[in-house]
């Protein structure tokens, strides 16, 4: 979630090391097959229904992939996560977010905010966001898995986040911030909000400097799946 770089093209890779799921077969293999390096590929083909997306992510595994590539999808170890007890909202988050009168909304305008991620990265440093995964999160959130927390100032999106919840797991995919600590605010709402969403525990993906200060840290890919088995069940 929110990682900043994403994989450069490993179509010639992914046809030799790792192993290829046909479009009618849904299933993944097991984690502990992934490669090193890279950390935490695992496979690549399949497709990106929701029925795929769920079981993807009920086990511990999500898609990342530029345009060209075939959908490449991860497990990486060790993994990011963050307890929503364990948030930490700094007295200058708390002043940020009074002096731009945020205001947080949830799934008020999902298909606004994942645009706006995808083109704020495309500006910046490239996006995984492509079309077909735009096309596929949209999925999700007409079926109420995908969900959004988007942030206003003077009634205007200026950032926000949005990932997948599935049983007590909030499996997070981007934020983004049109102006300071938008997006932080967004997480501040869903911590806040945990125990209202029933949400127990925040997968963030693949450490970052930024979530580390906010009070995520790393588990192992094997207590991660421990973790998500009982939540998501």
């Amino acid at each position: 979630m929110y990682g900043s770089t994403r994989c450069g093209t490993l179509s010639r890779r992914v046809q030799t090391l790792i192993p290829w799921i046909p479009e009618d077969i849904l299933d993944f293999p097991d984690v502990t097959a992934a490669l090193d390096n890279p950390n935490g590929l695992l496979c690549a083909g399949g497709d990106l229904s929701p029925e795929r997306l769920k079981l993807a992510y009920s086990r511990g595994i999500f898609p990342w992939f530029s345009d060209g590539e075939p959908i490449l999808w991860w497990s990486p170890d060790p993994r990011l996560i963050l307890e929503p007890t364990t948030f930490r909202i700094r007295r200058s988050l708390k002043q940020s977010i009074k002096k731009h009168a945020f205001e947080i909304r949830t799934n008020t305008c999902f298909q606004d905010l994942i645009h706006l991620c995808a083109s704020t990265r495309a500006k910046h440093e490239g996006t995984w966001i492509t079309d077909a995964m735009i096309k596929a999160y949209l999925a999700l959130h007409l079926d109420g898995t995908a969900v959004s927390f988007e942030v206003f100032s003077d009634n205007r999106l200026v950032g926000g986040l949005y990932g997948v919840k599935i049983g007590r797991v909030f499996f997070g995919e981007s934020m983004v911030s049109l102006i300071p600590d938008a997006s932080k605010a967004a997480l501040a709402t869903l911590c806040q909000e945990a125990d209202l969403h029933q949400i127990e525990l925040i997968d963030c993906q693949i450490p970052t400097s930024h979530l580390n200060s906010l009070g995520a840290s790393l588990i192992t890919r094997e207590e991660f799946i421990e973790r998500i088995t009982m939540l998501t069940s």
